[in-house]
């Protein structure tokens, strides 16, 4: 069984996820860590979801959501003609709703590490918010982006439930490593499957070290500070 196809795919499909989540990801979390609006804890809800929601339980409603027979579907098909469901871009559309809170709550929670007096000091400065932002705020959440972007990409690299409901199995375009296990279960390819699950699973323990190093730097840190 040919596995480098699938293994390919899963890496751009995690590069792409990650790097849109980035993006969404920074400033709904900004947006979460400094606003008093009411809303806020329904945003949060909305984010957390995927947390607790059952894979295929999302991957069945952005499957309806995606069929030529909605809006998004048929404006997609009309653009491209071709579905959305059972493609790569249905692929990422899932994968960065399934990941939005493993982006979104490490940096929210290095955004609220940020003391106030250091941003009232840049402000002092003349620095106005997009400055501050990017001179300040950035540099000392550094590995709240850091964590974010590994979470995500780990995330997406082990996802089944979802890509199967939205992309099915089709090799080259939708097959990624976590269907490829599946695919070598059920031909008894055990051997294949051990490769790869070893490799998902040797990656997913070394990307959780990474995370609680990173974690306790900062911890040992704050009580520098103290």
């Amino acid at each position: 069984m040919n596995i480098w196809p699938a293994i390919w795919l899963s890496v751009q499909l995690a590069s792409l996820t990650m790097l849109i989540l980035l993006v969404i990801a920074t400033p709904l979390a900004w947006w979460l860590t400094r606003t008093r609006n009411p809303v806020r804890p329904l945003i949060e809800a909305l984010v957390a979801l995927p947390l607790v929601l059952p894979p295929t339980v999302l991957g069945f409603y952005l499957l309806v959501l995606m069929s030529p027979d909605m809006a998004l579907g048929a404006l997609w098909l009309r653009l491209t003609g071709d579905t959305l469901a059972f493609s790569f871009a249905g692929l990422l559309i899932a994968s960065v709703l399934y990941s939005l809170p493993f982006a979104v709550q490490p940096l929210q929670t290095a955004f609220q590490s940020v003391g106030k007096g250091v941003l009232e000091a840049a402000t002092t400065l003349g620095a106005g918010p997009w400055d501050a932002f990017r001179s300040v705020v950035i540099p000392l959440s550094r590995r709240g982006f850091l964590t974010a972007m590994v979470l995500s990409f780990a995330h997406t690299l082990g996802e089944f439930g979802v890509v199967l409901m939205v992309g099915g199995n089709i090799p080259g375009k939708t097959r990624v490593i976590s269907i490829e296990v599946f695919n070598a279960v059920e031909t008894l390819d055990y051997a294949t499957a051990h490769l790869l699950s070893a490799g998902l699973l040797v990656f997913s323990f070394l990307v959780l070290i990474f995370v609680y190093l990173m974690n306790g730097k900062d911890r040992n840190k704050r009580r520098g500070a103290e």
